[in-house]
């Protein structure tokens, strides 16, 4: 039975903060057209929180019976990363602890299983996300989770953000443990960045749908709580009006948002995905389809960024098969000169809140109108070493960001009806 390790968030969770800092170039609204708008724009029902990870809050690497994850992060509940190796007390004790506290504090958490913590014990065993095995050892480690915790934990997420562990991980090589293709010249330990991106995808979406069908069959009536999947994706703009670029900004969200919802949704993958990765990639069985259908109670989303679109149909002749270029479109942040929107510190994230707008009314109107909590979303800064304290706490610009976003966020609400 592998252990996957918490994460906890903190509130009703519908908005998680990360580190935000100015807009270059991106003039910020005054403090008095902000203070316009506040909770009680949004209607009854919508819920705010913050969120943490594992990862990047605990510390205490080599406490509380840890073994070693891929990310040498918390391990908490077992040790050697599965049942046979036995139960941690302690890190039993240590989510009962946390959880108890919170709710003492009137907070309700929304509890995260996985976000990208695999065991080194079962990376080492069978490949982790590589193998089917990997579904049998998830279900376990989340039932034991829903036995210790689920009498006070209400809202449960299987997997964060499938698509970043099978991109960056198996694509890449930029996250644990660090796969892709020897071609790509990325240093890698290993990996195929043709076929390894779409077998965790899938394998990840197994796993989801074995602890999200344990929960509903075996738990959920007793513990009145509900299960869902966070998934991340990016807004595609087309960069011209041609029906080429419309096309190739569509063929965006599938390989990005479509890979994951269209199965939870429909049981397939999208049909562009199939056209183009072909007999790379996976298929689901009657029965597996059956059971991905449905599969949630409510979608996390997570939106940070957006591209342009353009249509590229010369990669069909790329010399090797990668995930990079099977969806036959360029990616970027300027067309002609003209940006999308001003850059974070981070090379991969335009600030365009528009795109939170149109990515939940696309979500609302493609796939079945689901019950969505904002996950995530942020920005990161860039690093001024000469900035005082009190500087660095002039939130002006923090504000402008949020409050973009979440006018954007208010306006699709108010279209749509969606809370």
């Amino acid at each position: 039975m592998a252990v996957f390790h918490i994460n906890v968030f903190l509130l009703l969770s519908l908005l998680t903060i990360t580190i935000v800092t100015p807009m270059n170039g991106f003039k910020p609204l005054g403090v008095h057209e902000v203070s316009d708008f506040n909770r009680s724009s949004f209607p009854k029902g919508f819920v705010f929180g913050t969120a943490s990870s594992a990862y990047q809050y605990e510390g205490a690497a080599f406490e509380g019976g840890k073994g070693p994850s891929i990310w040498d992060n918390f391990t908490h509940k077992y040790p050697e990363g599965k049942l046979s190796g036995g139960v941690n007390p302690e890190g039993i004790k240590y989510y009962n602890n946390l959880i108890n506290e919170l709710l003492a504090k009137g907070l309700q958490p929304y509890v995260t299983l996985f976000h990208w913590d695999v065991p080194h014990a079962l990376e080492d065993e069978y490949g982790g996300f590589l193998k089917r095995r990997i579904v049998d050892d998830f279900r376990d480690y989340a039932e034991l989770c829903f036995k210790e915790f689920g009498d006070r934990v209400k809202h449960w997420i299987t997997i964060n953000e499938p698509w970043s562990v099978s991109m960056n991980a198996y694509a890449f090589g930029k996250f644990a443990p660090g796969r892709c293709s020897d071609w790509l010249n990325l240093n890698c330990t290993g990996g195929d960045s043709g076929t390894e991106p779409y077998l965790t995808a899938h394998n990840q979406l197994l796993a989801h749908s074995a602890a999200a069908n344990l929960y509903r069959i075996k738990y959920k009536s007793s513990q009145r709580g509900i299960i869902g999947i966070t998934l991340i994706s990016h807004w595609y703009e087309p960069a011209t009006i041609a029906k080429a670029d419309v096309d190739a900004s569509k063929r965006g969200l599938d390989f990005m948002f479509g890979w994951y919802m269209n199965p939870l949704t429909r049981g397939e993958y999208p049909k562009s995905m199939r056209t183009l990765v072909g007999k790379r990639l996976p298929k689901f069985s009657k029965e597996e389809s059956r059971e991905l259908k449905g599969s949630f109670d409510f979608l996390g989303l997570n939106y940070y960024s957006s591209y342009y679109a353009a249509d590229a149909p010369h990669l069909r002749n790329a010399a090797q098969p990668a995930i990079q270029t099977d969806s036959l479109i360029n990616a970027t942040f300027e067309h002609n000169g003209k940006p999308l929107g001003p850059m974070s510190a981070s090379s991969w994230l335009c600030i365009y809140p528009k795109g939170l707008h149109n990515l939940l009314l696309y979500t609302k109107k493609t796939y079945k109108d689901p019950v969505i909590y904002i996950t995530e979303n942020g920005r990161d800064e860039f690093n001024d070493p000469t900035l005082s304290l009190e500087e660095s706490l002039l939130d002006t610009y923090r504000i402008d960001y949020y409050y973009r976003h979440l006018y954007y966020l208010e306006t699709a609400i108010s279209m749509t009806g969606m809370v």
